[in-house]
């Protein structure tokens, strides 16, 4: 191992790793980057199939960027937002932010990553209703393989058992509903639009049994992503709004992932006909280069909060860094070039090309269902296309077949047996190509081994 990879040993504590396994594996040296891949520090390369966390939407080397952090880290390197205190990166992100999201009179408030801002977001629900005289309207509602982050709250929301274990969340007040993954949880013979009610129709009897006053919001990212990237069936979420409305429960879009134009649209909530009461951004926001999150909230949901804050003298929230300067200026400069260069025509363009080849590799044997939308995708790996029998965990079949792409020089990530695509925006029809090329390779590789120990 080199230096690096000996000090990262004695030295770091990783998240989302085996941490007794770690060791014995050696982490994956990353030292450079450019374009849609990444270089290790032998100077292979990997095309970026996860756009880092799903998040470095303009992929490495964007000058425009590093110039944007250049000037106001010599500008001004620091200041907050504390006390009325406000600087220009701030206020234009505030301005463009609210100009762009399908929330009426928006309010933006700052943070670091999605996770603070979803946490947020529950404290201000239930700061909200106390100011509104409904104390007893707290309880909130996510669903069965959502991911809304790792702070203490935010881990409740989340529906992923092993953000879960040992760490003694969920927290009281936190309930969760059916997935709407259609090809898993579908029943014989129920078509999309049938299953759509039938989720609506649980999210309502859990609503009357918990009692419509005690539950305030209810919290869905447009598109699933670490629970195994599930796309909403056919008018699901149009059922789902009907429901919330009818028992005045606030709308919480999760957009971390799907915003700034991965589904082909800005904003998952515009390609899914969401119209959230509060919403949450991060990652593509500044197309992962600095840290920044945002909590926006509609002018109806502010209100309250506003006269609460007054009655109690402050409001007493916020991040030392939310809406860092340097951050904010990244971000500015990123929405910039969003528009400036197309990237929601040119993933009208290339989103296509990774769906046909996703839906392509659905004829392999590994792969019981292809599914995704815009520039954001998984293969289902299944020991039985026909019955859609699940791998055993103990085989890991998708870190198995990850690893193996990896290998073959292309980054990709593994949810229990879904594999997920969410490639740079920025990414060209050759390049999703080469990337499927890689992984049919190592699909191809994984199921010889898996044949010969005769667990397919």
């Amino acid at each position: 191992m080199s230096r690096t990879a000996d000090s990262d040993l004695a030295h770091l504590f990783h998240p989302y790793t085996n941490l007794v396994k770690h060791p014995e594996t050696g982490p994956l040296v990353i030292t450079r980057g450019q374009g849609v891949r990444v270089y290790d520090e032998a100077g292979k390369d990997y095309i970026e199939g996860l756009a880092g966390l799903w998040c470095t939407a303009l992929g490495w080397g964007e000058e425009r960027l590093v110039e944007a952090a250049a000037r106001q880290m010599r500008e001004l390197p620091f200041y907050h937002l504390f006390s009325s205190r406000t600087h220009p990166p701030a206020v234009q992100l505030a301005e463009m932010l609210a100009a762009q999201v399908p929330i009426d009179d928006a309010r933006v408030l700052f943070a670091c990553s999605g996770s603070e801002s979803n946490d947020t977001a529950i404290k201000l629900i239930w700061y909200r209703n106390n100011a509104l005289g409904r104390p007893d309207k707290k309880k909130i509602i996510a669903r069965e393989r959502a991911y809304h982050g790792v702070t203490v709250a935010t881990a409740s929301l989340t529906g992923l058992v092993n953000n879960q274990r040992s760490f003694d969340v969920p927290i009281d007040r936190i309930f969760h509903t059916g997935c709407p993954h259609y090809w898993r949880y579908g029943e014989k013979g129920e078509s999309e639009e049938q299953f759509a009610t039938r989720r609506a129709e649980e999210l309502e009897k859990l609503i009357l049994a918990e009692g419509p006053d005690t539950v305030a919001a209810f919290f869905a990212e447009p598109v699933m992503g670490a629970g195994g990237v599930i796309v909403p069936p056919a008018t699901y979420f149009a059922k789902i709004q009907a429901v919330l409305k009818k028992y005045d429960v606030l709308l919480v879009a999760d957009e971390v992932i799907t915003g700034f134009g991965r589904t082909g649209n800005m904003f998952g909530c515009d390609t899914f006909g969401i119209r959230p009461d509060m919403m949450t951004v991060a990652k593509g926001l500044s197309s992962g280069y600095l840290p920044i999150s945002a909590l926006i909230v509609s002018g109806e949901v502010f209100g309250p909060i506003a006269e609460e804050a007054g009655r109690i003298g402050v409001f007493g929230h916020g991040f030392t860094y939310g809406g860092h300067p340097v951050s904010a200026a990244v971000a500015v400069e990123t929405l910039k070039i969003y528009a400036e260069r197309d990237i929601l025509g040119h993933v009208a363009k290339v989103g296509p090309v990774l769906q046909r080849g996703l839906a392509a590799l659905q004829q392999h044997p590994l792969v019981g269902e292809a599914r995704g939308v815009g520039l954001i995708g998984a293969v289902e790996l299944v020991a039985d296309k026909d019955s859609r029998t699940a791998f055993d965990p103990k085989l890991a079949v998708g870190p198995r077949v990850v690893a193996k792409a990896q290998a073959h020089g292309v980054i990709l990530r593994a949810m229990g047996d879904a594999v997920a695509f969410a490639p740079p925006l920025i990414i060209s029809e050759a390049e999703i190509l080469d990337m499927l090329g890689r992984f049919r390779r190592a699909l191809d590789e994984a199921h010889g081994e898996l044949v010969g120990a005769g667990a397919v």
